[in-house]
């Protein structure tokens, strides 16, 4: 085992509604939607029409830049709808799901066998390759480029995340075989973070390094930024614990299974549990008739609280998550509002009562208790951040839109989740995550 790196900046949101460790298979569900949206950065062109018939693994549609990067049928269907929104601009892709479709059917071969090239053409035609990111930026991995290394995060510190040791549980092999895999891609290392108790210390052809300390300890880039951070011009790749999964049963099967499980998370959860379907699944198959009975508004998330979505029960949940979380909306009258002694309420600044009960699990709502304001210097963020930036000068650097001082305040080390907790906590209410995202862009559009 490695030298432990413990990590002191940050903030643990204890939020009742943790899933139980109880896993439930569920049918496949009616129709299945893959979303351009979910990919940052990403043309989508077209590769079906309305009412083609496709089987698992083929293609949907690729990117326009990239067009070796394909996006495939998590199920095999009918192409039934391909929803657009202004522009044309492509939403999502809903495929109705046929039991009998079948899956196109790819090679079944030790990955310790096989060239890199060949581990690359297979994950490349399975349409698995847009769940290798890389850093900087956060976005699909480039096939063209040769990574450092590969970073994989085996545990998730944020608030009603699912454990990964639960998850992985019968599937280490498997996993074992999309470690393998992966590193034919590099030369250099594959790095699993890990953190006490861990299943995945037994994982071969792996460096691991061991991580304590409150949420965002969990975060890849956290983890990269405290071993060996990024400089101008590197790139490496990151992975999450199922993505590796996905990449290990194509390899051991032949065939791409987009399984998926998901913790259904949430103090509006009538039983959080976790619950196994498919990427893309409606997320009325997993919220409904398992929410309490409730006379406020909620609010159902694909994600965690800090970075998810915003969806209806009528939407699909998002391609890289593996959580649905549900709290209450927020937008009833509140008695006392902010003069109230708040035994029931959480704050990062500590300013509630609620601090007396440290072990306490909150209902947290989605209410902002107020609007945008002047971007002041307060010195929260720099409590929150465990990475050597200084991120309220980073994102105004980004408003002013001065490249120069991006790079020098370490825009290459950070994406959305890192910052997060930041907006979280942020007296002017600023919207931080999405000024990184642009700040993200404009650094893609002018230096690639």
């Amino acid at each position: 085992m490695s030298e432990v790196i413990r990590l002191k900046k940050g903030l643990n949101i204890k939020l009742k509604g943790s899933a139980e460790k109880v896993l439930e298979k569920l049918p496949v569900p009616a129709t299945v939607a893959l979303k351009p949206t979910d990919f940052p950065g990403l043309t989508p062109k077209l590769s079906v029409k309305a009412d083609a018939i496709v089987k698992a693994g083929d293609a949907l549609f690729y990117d326009k830049y990239h067009p070796e990067i394909v996006f495939t049928a998590p199920v095999g269907g009918k192409v039934v709808s391909i929803n657009r929104g202004e522009r044309r601009k492509i939403l999502e892709v809903v495929i109705e799901t046929d039991k009998d479709a079948g899956s196109a059917s790819f090679k079944k071969a030790d990955p310790n066998t096989l060239s890199g090239e060949e581990v690359k053409e297979q994950i490349l035609k399975s349409g698995l390759w847009p769940f290798i990111k890389k850093r900087p930026y956060g976005v699909i991995a480039s096939p063209d480029q040769k990574p450092l290394s590969i970073y994989i995060s085996t545990f998730d510190t944020a608030p009603l995340a699912p454990d990964y040791n639960f998850v992985i549980a019968g599937q280490l092999e498997t996993f074992q075989t999309g470690v393998n895999a992966l590193a034919k891609l590099t030369e250099g290392k594959v790095y699993l973070g890990v953190n006490a108790n861990s299943a995945f210390t037994g994982v071969k052809n792996v460096e691991i390094n061991t991580f304590e300390g409150p949420h965002p300890a969990g975060n890849v880039g956290v983890q990269i930024a405290n071993t060996k951070p990024l400089n101008k011009g590197e790139v490496v790749w990151t992975l999450n614990v199922q993505d590796v999964l996905l990449i290990g049963r194509l390899f051991e099967t032949g065939n791409v299974d987009f399984s998926r499980i998901v913790a259904l998370t949430g103090s509006e959860v009538s039983a959080p549990k976790y619950y196994q379907t498919v990427v893309g699944a409606p997320v009325a198959s997993l919220v409904q008739e398992r929410l309490v009975e409730a006379n406020y508004h909620l609010r159902i998330i694909s994600g965690n609280v800090l970075t998810g979505k915003k969806v209806g029960p009528q939407q699909y949940f998002g391609f890289y998550d593996s959580q649905i979380t549900v709290i209450p909306e927020g937008d009833e009258y509140e008695f006392m509002g902010w003069a109230s002694p708040g035994f029931d309420k959480f704050s990062a600044s500590k300013a509630f009562l609620g601090k007396l009960f440290p072990k306490k699990e909150y209902t947290l709502n989605a209410n902002l208790h107020g609007g945008e304001r002047a971007f002041v210097m307060s010195g929260q963020y720099e409590k929150l951040v465990p990475i050597d930036i200084l991120p309220v000068h980073l994102l105004k650097a980004i408003l002013v839109n001065d490249i120069d001082k991006m790079e020098q305040l370490g825009i290459y080390e950070v994406i959305e989740e890192d910052l997060a907790l930041c907006e979280y906590a942020c007296t002017s209410k600023v919207e931080v995550q999405k000024i990184l995202r642009d700040g993200i862009n404009i650094m893609i559009k002018e230096l690639g």
